[in-house]
């Protein structure tokens, strides 16, 4: 993603994971329940990218998004005590409320073009507060602004949310396409975060935990939903493998049962040449033409080592 802020612009190499899983998404029964793609890799192989470019695809099929970026920035990022406060709907957990207003905006912004469908609409009333409601027959738009506006209500937005999509998707009103970046924090055992008398907190203690967690549940159609696990999302000592059953641990895994992996290799040569051809292009690499020769070597074909062994040359 450093690439996108360097050469100013978003260049995708269109690379065989994400064309596998177009593929599936075509020959899928859309009124089966969702099939969940799973895409894993070693560090530094493109998987966020191949989110995005699926993304790309969904976008252009008119699909609904719900995009989470990063999982790890809300659980495992920088210890945060000013953001968190005690959930008033939901007893023994706890709320994020900017990191989920933050959502809402992203979610917003994603998908502007389809709120303005006002056959989108919400299935029952919404009691927020003694003054503010969302009711019936609102569309889900209006509950969006509500969430960024009223930050304090903007996690149990996100769950009235997430409900209202998925029962819009079962009655084909929209179908919805879900990516997760860095599932697989969801499951490891603790966050950084950490109670005012300094306890800290579970994942599954989080109120935005759970709601994300319903929406990967098979229990809906006329959807995909696509995921990748990261080593990055946790911390080195639990780097050891990067393989589905290794981060997922054996409660992730089961929530998931049954998925379809999807490997997000090292470049293939040509796809490792196509790529030398763009950095010297943009000036990124530069030097003798068989210095591709050696960094292919130098890199093992890993598209992070790739770019920043070029950056000093």
């Amino acid at each position: 993603m450093k690439q996108t802020k360097t050469f100013t612009e978003t260049a995708i190499m269109v690379r065989q994971p994400a064309l596998d899983i177009m593929d599936c998404i075509r020959a899928s029964d859309m009124n089966k329940p969702v099939i969940r793609y799973v895409l894993y890799g070693e560090k530094g192989s493109g998987k966020s990218l191949t989110l995005a470019h699926l993304l790309h695809y969904a976008l252009e099929e008119g699909y609904l998004i719900l995009h989470v970026p990063w999982v790890s920035e809300w659980l495992r990022r920088t210890p945060r005590h000013k953001e968190m406060t005690n959930s008033q709907t939901k007893e023994g957990f706890v709320d994020l409320p900017l990191d989920a207003a933050e959502w809402l905006l992203h979610f917003k912004t994603q998908n502007q073009a389809l709120l303005k469908n006002c056959e989108l609409k919400i299935s029952k009333d919404y009691e927020w507060s003694k003054r503010e409601k969302t009711e019936a027959g609102s569309p889900i738009a209006a509950l969006v602004e509500h969430g960024i506006n009223r930050v304090k209500y903007a996690c149990d937005v996100i769950d009235a949310l997430l409900l209202e999509i998925k029962i819009l998707s079962n009655s084909k009103q929209c179908k919805t396409f879900v990516a997760i970046d860095g599932f697989n924090s969801f499951y490891y055992p603790m966050t950084r975060l950490n109670t005012p008398t300094k306890k800290k907190i579970k994942p599954e203690e989080v109120t935005l935990t759970n709601s994300f967690l319903e929406l990967t549940k098979n229990d809906w159609n006329n959807g995909v939903v696509v995921l990748t696990i990261d080593q990055l999302a946790v911390p080195d000592e639990n780097q050891e493998s990067f393989l589905p059953r290794y981060l997922l641990y054996k409660k992730g895994f089961e929530h998931l049962d049954p998925f379809v992996p999807i490997e997000v290799g090292r470049y293939t040569d040509k796809e490792f040449l196509s790529c030398a051809n763009y950095y010297r292009d943009r000036l990124w690499l530069r030097g003798p033409s068989d210095l591709e020769t050696e960094l292919k070597f130098t890199s093992a074909s890993n598209p992070y080592n790739f770019m920043l062994q070029c950056a000093p040359l």
